[in-house]
């Protein structure tokens, strides 16, 4: 199953945010194949979704954006991680981690030696 549209809007603003930590300044279409290429494919950010989540991190100034010019006529605009963005990332991170960690709890548990009352099945 591919994750396209419906994957959490938290999980491309991490994505953003550790790729401008760990790559440095890029442009949209960058981001958007970088993030196809490092999922191997499975995860592609549609324009419509990684556009609004870049400017809703400028928004909340987590990035900034400026334009270079690229050969004679294109221009781009680049993106860059701002120290807000940084602390923003780690409070990311670290949610993710510990829901990843619970949801493995609970998927890898027997219950067995939980006591809460029986289930009822019907």
């Amino acid at each position: 199953m591919r994750v396209q549209n419906n994957f959490k809007k938290g999980a491309v603003e991490m994505l953003l945010l550790h790729i401008l930590k760990e790559k440095g300044d890029c442009y949209g279409y960058q981001l958007s194949q970088i993030i196809k290429s490092a999922s191997d494919g499975y995860l592609i950010i549609p324009e419509g979704s990684m556009y609004p989540a870049l400017y809703k991190l400028i928004d909340k100034g987590y990035i900034s954006d400026y334009k270079k010019q690229v050969g004679k006529r294109l221009i781009r605009v680049y993106y860059h991680l701002e120290s807000s963005g940084e602390k923003r990332l780690i409070d990311l991170l670290q949610d993710y981690y510990e829901t990843k960690e619970s949801i493995e709890k609970v998927l890898n548990n027997k219950f067995e030696d939980l006591d809460i009352g029986e289930a009822v099945h019907e």
